[in-house]
């Protein structure tokens, strides 16, 4: 029977439908030459069921009728032939429903997962994406529930969480603290849950390939993290990101501070396999967490300049966030005010739409630069000291 007229049976529209019945054809036709009755996992999910239909399909329901009119009637079996097909979507949608649900759900968390990002990275309004951003996430944890393996929507759901938690609760916090205290806390404790469902993600997309990852990661991190590759990167930044970000905000959980060590072994293993990923993500992560490196004593600022000069040589000067990362980190830890305006007005003079793929992250940072602008004087204790050097510190380049 035609392919064209199949397609008009099962659905219109689909072409999924369309494949898993052409496929399961297929099968039973290649079951035919084995003895006996046919594997009853040839078709999934309906076994060998379907694979009965798909005879009565392909043969006509001749067990159903009394061999006289079989040989006698032939108007009969036509007509038992029709009232078969006219059945069929009906019984192939019922058994292959589930087939079909997947590969949809797979279908679109692929699409979700390739495309959100730029789409929302390149908007001009971060409050828009604020206000759309839980939609988008609790679409795909809804599909996660469906298709709890793909990697695809776990990292997305995992960064997804991420960025949501900085641009919606945190940020926030930060801002409203000098006037509501306990507002700021209650949004922190928001952000510090968010962070940690955005490492639960993380940590499940790393599981789809080693095995009792997680469980590892608490017994010996650095041995753990050996197990990954190139192709695991995402996974390990936006991991560490995350769990990183749920320790800064949850200072009184010993339990979270005691994860520290952990963190630092996922991002020195996505450090050592790809230290430019994601436009100097990583280098930039590494500026804000060199001050708070366990043992890493009070050399900081000399560990932190080379992945600042790094992200901003990646960057062409075109990204705010790496004079951001370093005015809030460095020089605020070594009270250096002159630097610390110097970077924040680097920040600022970004252009965000020179780089449309950045344009979000830009506005972003430049909004945290003109805070931390005014709460300078909260943050340092002397005067702006003129003769502090900047000199140090690289230039941004030209575009």
């Amino acid at each position: 029977m035609p392919k064209a007229f199949l397609a008009s049976l099962l659905s219109p529209t689909s072409a999924l439908n369309l494949n898993a019945f052409v496929g399961g054809v297929v099968l039973y036709r290649q079951s035919l030459s084995v003895r006996g009755e046919p594997c009853r996992s040839a078709v999934n999910p309906a076994g060998g069921i379907c694979l009965r239909f798909l005879r009565l399909l392909c043969h006509g329901p001749w067990d159903l009728v009394p061999r006289t009119l079989q040989l006698g009637r032939p108007q009969v079996r036509a007509l038992l032939r029709a009232a078969l097909w006219a059945i069929a979507p009906c019984v192939l949608a019922s058994m292959l429903g589930c087939s079909v649900k997947k590969i949809a759900v797979n279908k679109l968390g692929d699409a979700l997962a390739s495309s959100s990002g730029t789409t929302f990275s390149s908007d001009n309004d971060p409050e828009l994406i604020a206000a759309a951003a839980p939609f988008s996430l609790k679409l795909m944890e809804s599909l996660l529930a469906e298709s709890p393996q793909h990697r695809g929507l776990l990292l997305a759901t995992s960064s997804g969480f991420t960025q949501y938690a900085y641009l919606a609760v945190q940020e926030p916090a930060d801002e409203l603290e000098a006037h509501d205290i306990a507002g700021a806390t209650r949004l922190r404790n928001r952000a510090g849950l968010l962070y940690l469902r955005a490492r639960d993600y993380g940590l499940r997309g790393l599981e789809t390939k080693h095995k009792g990852f997680a469980s590892a990661l608490r017994k010996d991190a650095k041995a753990a993290v050996m197990r990954c590759d190139k192709r695991d990167v995402a996974f390990l930044y936006w991991t560490a990101a995350a769990w990183g970000s749920a320790i800064s905000v949850s200072k009184e959980s010993a339990d979270l501070i005691a994860d520290q060590s952990i963190v630092e072994a996922l991002i020195d293993r996505a450090a050592a396999l790809d230290p430019d990923f994601s436009d100097g993500a990583i280098q930039q992560f590494l500026i804000t967490y060199e001050p708070a490196r366990p043992g890493g004593g009070k050399d900081y600022e000399a560990r932190s300049l080379p992945h600042f000069n790094r992200a901003v040589e990646i960057a062409h000067g075109q990204m705010a966030g790496p004079y951001v990362s370093y005015a809030e980190s460095i020089s605020v830890a070594s009270q250096n005010r002159a630097q610390f305006e110097t970077m924040l007005h680097r920040a600022l003079a970004v252009d965000p739409d020179a780089r449309p793929e950045w344009r979000l992250a830009n506005l972003v940072m430049q909004r945290r630069a003109r805070w931390l602008l005014a709460c300078e004087d909260d943050l340092f204790l002397d005067p702006v000291d003129a003769a502090a050097s900047v000199d140090s510190v690289a230039a941004p380049a030209k575009p």
